[in-house]
């Protein structure tokens, strides 16, 4: 079989990235972010089943400043997932399909996540 000199596609460090594109992966990383957290949420329980010394040593790392942090991000993605979830059932609605409004609503998708986590991290820890 003789070689063809078909055209390649471009490489990825060639396109410029766009928020549409950027907002995508993030929500697929969130999704296998939110499944590892649930992974972890059912260690948790599994410690709390197992008796106290085995709750105590799972609670001294998600109390640690790094355990903290990763229910921050987890929190997050929870909500960006949730957000753009429902973005997405606007789409299949065939609602907001115009490059702007995809923007738009791709910011919006943003900040409400990040205004959600605040608030919520906020009721947890008493400050409202």
């Amino acid at each position: 079989m003789a070689a063809v000199n078909r055209p390649l596609s471009p490489h990825l460090q060639i396109y410029k990235p766009q928020l549409t594109s950027v907002l995508s992966i993030i929500h697929r990383g969130t999704g296998v972010f939110l499944t590892l957290g649930a992974l972890f949420l059912s260690c948790w329980l599994l410690s709390i089943a197992n008796g106290p010394e085995s709750y105590t040593a799972v609670q001294q790392y998600i109390l640690a400043w790094y355990g903290q942090i990763i229910l921050y991000a987890w929190v997050y993605s929870l909500y960006y997932h949730l957000c753009n979830g429902i973005r997405h059932l606007f789409w299949d609605m065939g609602l907001g399909l115009e490059i702007k409004t995809t923007y738009i609503s791709g910011y919006i998708v943003v900040a409400v996540s990040i205004l959600f986590t605040i608030a919520t991290w906020c009721l947890v820890r008493g400050g409202v």
